[in-house]
């Protein structure tokens, strides 16, 4: 029997999964890596650890399901964006630790790249904000100060990319990234798909450096070692793979996925739709031989993380599921608000000066109160997001998928559904990231006939009502706004 493949290079953790024709999971295995945070505001990997973490899931995934290697028909990959790496050319050996999209040290330099124009100088070519968020600034920071590699990249002898570009150099000796992900680095044009000279010009960046952008569903390459010859057909972004295996192929479509961060994504189809609230535009898809697809995207910094660190930091839980028993231990948030701006606040803010607060504290504050607090204020993000993108696009929306691990949490699904006053539908997959890469890469070789075919995979699990009042939910709200206006102006 045949079976298609998929990694998944997540920030926190890589995993590989096993997925038969039905879209159902065969075998599966994660692992977590290092979070590495030298000075405030620097988050760093090792992607040295990454790559030996992403043969050793292949290999328990495989014995899991009890299948070889050449049971799979093909392998896709899907990978958190916008972290930035560069390597020897040569010997493949990273110069430098892997710059994590949570990072804000390039804060400076994207006040000065922007000029007199400010963050929305490249905006028109490539949707998005000049912002610590994206690669573009983390690799001319990396070329700015890891002695000797400007010298180097100049000679050609460094390779820049994305951790869908490391994975490939690794997998398959490939030198690539997708449309997805090179729309996030800030230095591709949004029209052609191709790397924009006068960008690349000003940001200071060789060419020589840059992977070739290939369409997210097409053969790429073949994989070699842990992978020997089972082609690789298939890579999107994460949050692009969560919309891929969401099935949201239509314009109009939307989904929310709640991971480490929280990223909702809007269908704009053919059309590349210029935000003027906030939010991102970038590419959604793009089927080889056929025209991209793109989406309206509103990200929040801070999701699950913002659970791991009431685990790790604050060590109010053991264990991040343990935050719902907590939350529940309450009535409500006792007047409790969380803003998460540990980098700064993302869409539709967009303000690195921003620092997280706990507001509204008195001496009937508890635990439980601030758990509630920092689940809810995954929920107040979503909320700031879906208004931009209804303003932006001109859509209602009335439902929202959502997908990722933390929409188990059925306390905060409620209070999405009652904050938004719109149905929240939970699929019967909720891994919806690795499976969207699994679709890309069977639906590139023939496994699956068409999108028609993986849309008949999707199905509901559960369906999430507001059953808050107008007066109660407004009001919150407000508080909500309030917290947010506290966290302002933080850094000078």
């Amino acid at each position: 029997m045949a079976y298609i493949g998929a990694i998944d290079q997540g920030t926190t953790s890589t995993r590989f999964a096993i997925v038969d024709h039905t879209g159902r999971f065969v075998g599966m295995a994660q692992k977590e890596h290092s979070q590495i945070m030298p000075r405030p505001g620097w988050v760093e990997h090792d992607a040295t650890e990454i790559w030996a973490n992403t043969r050793a899931v292949i290999n328990e995934a495989l014995a899991d399901a009890d299948v070889d290697r050449g049971d799979l028909s093909a392998v896709g990959l899907t990978n958190q964006r916008e972290t930035t790496l560069v390597w020897d050319a040569a010997t493949g050996d990273p110069l430098a630790p892997a710059i994590v999209w949570q990072d804000t040290r390039t804060d400076a330099l994207c006040r000065q790249l922007g000029g007199d124009v400010g963050p929305d100088r490249f905006r028109a070519k490539t949707g998005l904000p000049l912002a610590t968020y994206f690669a573009g600034p983390k690799l001319r920071w990396l070329l700015d100060n890891v002695a000797g590699l400007r010298e180097r990249a100049e000679a050609g002898e460094v390779r820049f990319g994305t951790m869908d570009s490391w994975v490939m150099w690794n997998l398959t000796g490939e030198h690539v990234t997708d449309v997805t992900n090179a729309s996030r680095t800030l230095l591709m044009d949004l029209a052609t798909l191709d790397w924009d000279e006068e960008i690349i010009d000003v940001f200071g960046i060789p060419k020589s450096v840059l992977p070739r952008i290939v369409p997210s569903v097409g053969l790429i390459g073949r994989g070699k070692g842990v992978l020997e010859g089972v082609p690789v057909a298939g890579i999107l972004g994460d949050q692009q793979a969560a919309m891929f295996g969401q099935a949201c192929f239509n314009p109009g479509d939307a989904k929310n996925t709640y991971g480490t961060g929280c990223f909702m994504l809007l269908n704009t189809g053919t059309q590349a739709v210029q935000s003027t609230k906030g939010l991102l535009t970038t590419v959604a898809y793009q089927i080889a031989t056929g025209k991209p697809r793109y989406a309206l995207e509103g990200s929040v910094a801070i999701a699950g993380s913002g659970v791991q660190w009431l685990r790790d930091q604050m060590r109010m839980i053991s264990d991040a599921p343990e935050i719902e028993a907590l939350a529940q231990s309450v009535p409500d948030n006792g007047d409790v608000y969380f803003v998460p701006a540990f980098s700064g606040l993302f869409a539709p803010y967009w303000r690195s000066d921003a620092r997280g607060v706990i507001a509204g504290l008195t001496r009937f504050s508890e635990a439980g109160h601030v758990a509630r607090a920092v689940l809810e204020s995954v929920a107040y993000q979503s909320r700031d997001v879906l208004e931009a993108m209804e303003a932006d696009s001109g859509v209602e929306m009335n439902e929202l998928k959502v997908d990722g691990g933390m929409v188990v949490n059925e306390t905060l699904m409620q209070f999405q559904s009652d904050i938004l006053d719109v149905d929240v539908v939970r699929p019967t997959i909720i891994e919806t990231t690795v499976l969207g890469a699994a679709y890309a890469a069977g639906l590139a070789t023939g496994f699956w006939r068409g999108l028609d075919e993986l849309r008949e995979h999707w199905a509901e699990d559960r369906r999430f009502e507001a059953k808050m009042t107008e007066e109660k939910r407004e009001s919150m709200y407000a508080s909500w706004k309030k917290a947010v206006d506290k966290s302002l102006n933080w850094v000078e």
